[in-house]
């Protein structure tokens, strides 16, 4: 693909939006905006041209001819809608963006609600008129509530949705007689109004393969709470929890690809970006409000920023002389956006321009996109009702929303207006709430855990030997052979555990080796984090019924896994017990053990103090803990372990991605321990019960983890288990992408970073520890907000 030369019409956010995704692209040698904006001005690449107006069509193939532009962007509805696309067609230049024809899909609502009736395409029940006498005759014989819209184009506001009679009959009256929207009311859509929740979608097309970026929700209405007067659209935020794999899924097989497929069947192949406006009704139903054949605005601000593919190569894929999207990968992050938009004051009803503004440089991870401003001179200034946006990303929806108000606060000109309550919805209290799933209701109680620990320690300790004590609550148990009376042996240390219940999944997948690499995980991590080298392995199988290829299988996983430990599997035990298995039911345990000098031994609880630091390696996913808990919420959707990943697509399915084996923080850890001394004070591997259980375990009585929530990446997993999980259980019953957590000297932290950067781990800086006040020996900030 040669390099693109691209004419962006339009000068809106969205428009803002467009070049600045393109202007990444190592594909894009220039940009002409016409006529652009204050924000497009600013932009790499770009230069705003006003030497031709927006709507003067041979004047643009002129301009573009005479630039060498290779791909034409029309930004706003009304040019495709004229047939914009057409002027360039016939001058040999791609245009994404779809023909006259196919742009009557936005430009007649009369068009694309017949056309979703002849294509069974789920929408709600309506009649067109182009007649006042008729249109007010049939409001007044019916008793449901109704939505009118004009039919022709009207900048996003020619929808009324009455709350009475009267309201419908006034607004009838508005619409085709008093031309509150011009000649787009000339003929009106009355149909059934729809209750739920909407969200949108913006689908790339190339006329046959379609794919698509995160559902978002808008936010129409002037005022907080949905209330008030009908705008353009005043903030925005995306993925919506609202949209589940399932939905999409449907919405894709139900509505998506049955459009593009009509459209090409009538003889008139969508090219370009399809919005869709989508009613999700109480029963879970998806039914289309609404098709532009356009970037959406202000979701185009706030989706881009989530797509991590070349937005010019998808653009040059659907539009180029030949279509190739199938071929091209549209990925987006894990992430989350918000945009808040910001109005002049009045708006939407008149408003003054030509207000001073100020705009702040924006930190990263936040966006301004410029709509209704203009440069004079130097002076930025208001030329349009919605001014400007800050658009933001974060790691939860809450930090999205509260980084996109912050970026809000880097805007300043008098009068300006925005609403405080973006993404309200999704954080409103609803029945979904009392839908929450907990270790408890999973059958696990990690109450009775500990409980059992407590009832037994006495009998422990009555085994208590030279060189052992027998305290347990800790990772492991230590032998000393120097005090048991072999001297100058080292101690040695034991560790045993299992892998639960995600032994279930590998029996539903026949997939084995994996869990065996879990086995050793889980027993060689409990090791590390006392200061030991694993040194030896055992195992034990246990089955109704003897598989040769599941137990090889299995025990192949194991090696693999003592290979990663750097131990010896050095025997086991296989049992086949009919009676108390069945079908091809198995469990399995081990037990690791490993040697330490008494210098080595961790944690180190007299030389922890306050102002360590807490440094945390990334997980590789669920690792072994919390799978009955999972398979209560994959059993909950109606999943199926061969489903597809809704988290992670590069999964073959959800049983596989759950599969991913523990991770094996032994080699790392070692050396660490053996180049910076004494910086590593104690560690915590983070296993049933979570952060909270598991960091006070290598901590004293009188110290606390403080732990910063948001601080490290959570992984795509842990969103979507959270989906059905409190945020506190969540805590309790996962490792969260942490599965490791280290105290280390506040003065050495960078020498341990970059060790174990070295070997391969991810480390994250997330806490300190405080003075202990109360029980609580770890203390979680940002609960609240986390998993939002």
């Amino acid at each position: 693909m040669s390099s693109l030369r691209i004419l962006l019409i339009g000068n809106g956010g969205r428009e803002h939006a467009l070049a600045w995704k393109l202007a990444q692209s190592p594909l894009v040698e220039r940009i002409i905006a016409v006529p652009g904006n204050g924000g497009t001005a600013r932009l790499p690449k770009v230069t705003n041209d006003t030497s031709v107006k927006a709507d003067d069509y041979p004047g643009l193939v002129r301009l573009a001819q005479e630039n060498g532009v290779n791909l034409v962007v029309p930004g706003p509805e009304a040019p495709l809608v004229d047939g914009v696309e057409g002027f360039f067609r016939d001058a040999g230049i791609p245009v994404f963006g779809p023909s006259k024809d196919a742009a009557r899909m936005e430009g007649s609502k009369t068009f694309s609600k017949d056309f979703m009736k002849r294509h069974n395409i789920p929408t709600a029940a309506y009649e067109n008129f182009s007649d006042y006498e008729q249109a007010r005759k049939y409001l007044e014989s019916i008793s449901h509530n109704v939505v009118i819209k004009a039919t022709g184009l009207a900048a996003g506001k020619g929808v009324i949705i009455p709350q009475s009679r009267e309201e419908a009959l006034q607004g009838l009256r508005e619409i085709m007689l008093d031309k509150a929207f011009g000649s787009a009311g000339d003929e009106v859509v009355i149909e059934e109004f729809l209750e739920g929740d909407e969200l949108s979608i913006l689908t790339f097309s190339d006329g046959t393969t379609i794919k698509s970026l995160p559902p978002a929700q808008d936010h129409k209405r002037i005022g907080e709470g949905d209330t008030g007067l009908n705008t353009g659209g005043m903030g925005c935020y995306a993925p919506t929890k609202l949209a589940t794999p399932q939905l999409l899924a449907r919405i894709e097989r139900e509505i998506l690809q049955p459009t593009i497929d009509g459209m090409r069947k009538e003889g008139f192949p969508f090219r370009g970006c399809l919005f869709t406006g989508l009613m999700i009704t109480p029963d879970g139903s998806p039914k289309v409000l609404e098709y532009n054949v356009r970037f959406g605005d202000p979701e185009t601000q706030t989706v881009l920023p989530l797509l991590e593919s070349d937005l010019a190569k998808i653009m040059y894929a659907c539009a180029g002389p030949v279509p190739f999207l199938e071929n091209v990968p549209v990925n987006v992050s894990s992430k989350f956006s918000t945009t808040v938009v910001v109005a002049a004051p009045g708006y939407p009803e008149a408003y003054p321009k030509n207000i001073p503004m100020q705009v702040a440089d924006p930190p990263e991870g936040i966006n301004i996109f410029h709509a209704g401003t203009k440069l004079s001179g130097d002076a930025l200034l208001t030329s349009g009702g919605r001014v400007i946006a800050a658009t933001a990303t974060g790691d939860s929806l809450r930090a999205a929303v509260d980084k996109a108000y912050e970026g809000v606060k880097l805007i300043s000109f008098e009068g300006m207006y925005f609403r405080r309550d973006i993404a309200h919805r999704a954080f409103r209290q609803t029945s979904a709430a009392t839908d929450k799933l907990t270790y408890a209701q999973a059958g696990v109680s990690i109450d009775a855990g500990n409980e059992l620990v407590h009832r037994i320690k006495t009998a422990v300790a009555s085994t208590r030997r030279p060189g052992a004590d027998a305290i347990i609550g800790g990772f492991g148990g230590e032998l000393d052979l120097s005090a048991a009376g072999y001297p100058g042996a080292p101690i040695v240390v034991g560790a045993i555990d299992g892998v639960g219940t995600k032994l279930i999944i590998a029996q539903r997948l026949n997939k084995h080796d994996t869990v065996g690499i879990d086995l050793v995980a889980m027993n060689v991590n409990d090791l590390i984090v006392q200061g030991a080298e694993p040194v030896l392995f055992l195992d034990y199988f246990g089955c109704s019924k003897l598989s040769v290829e599941t137990a090889a299988s299995f025990v192949e996983g194991v090696a693999a896994g003592c290979k990663q430990a750097g131990c010896a599997l050095v025997g086991g035990e296989t049992a086949e017990m009919p009676d108390l298995y069945s079908g091809d039911d198995y469990d399995a345990a081990g037990a690791a053990i490993g040697v330490m000098l008494p210098s080595q031994r961790l944690p180190r609880t007299e030389a922890m103090k306050e102002g360590d630091v807490l440094l945390a390696l990334a997980s590789s996913g669920v690792h072994s803990n919390g799978f009955s808990l999972v398979r209560r919420i994959v059993t909950s959707r109606g999943l199926k372990y061969t489903d597809p990943c809704p988290w992670d697509t590069s999964a073959a399915s959800i049983g596989e991605a759950l599969l991913t084996p523990t991770r094996i923080y032994v080699r790392p850890l070692l050396a660490a321990l053996k180049e910076t001394g004494s910086a590593i004070k104690g560690m915590a591997h983070i296993t049933g019960g979570g952060l909270v259980e598991n960091i006070p375990r290598m901590l004293p009585a009188h110290l606390a983890a403080e732990v910063e929530l948001g601080s490290w990446e959570v992984p795509g997993v842990f969103k979507w288990l959270a989906e059905n999980v409190e945020a506190k259980e969540m805590a309790r019953a996962f490792n969260n992408g942490v599965g490791m957590v280290l105290a280390v000297e506040e003065g050495k932290v960078e020498e341990v970073r970059k060790v174990l950067e070295r070997e391969g781990e991810k480390v994250y800086q997330v806490g300190r520890l405080v003075k202990r006040e109360g029980e609580e020996g770890c203390v979680l900030k940002g609960l609240e907000g986390w998993y939002a």
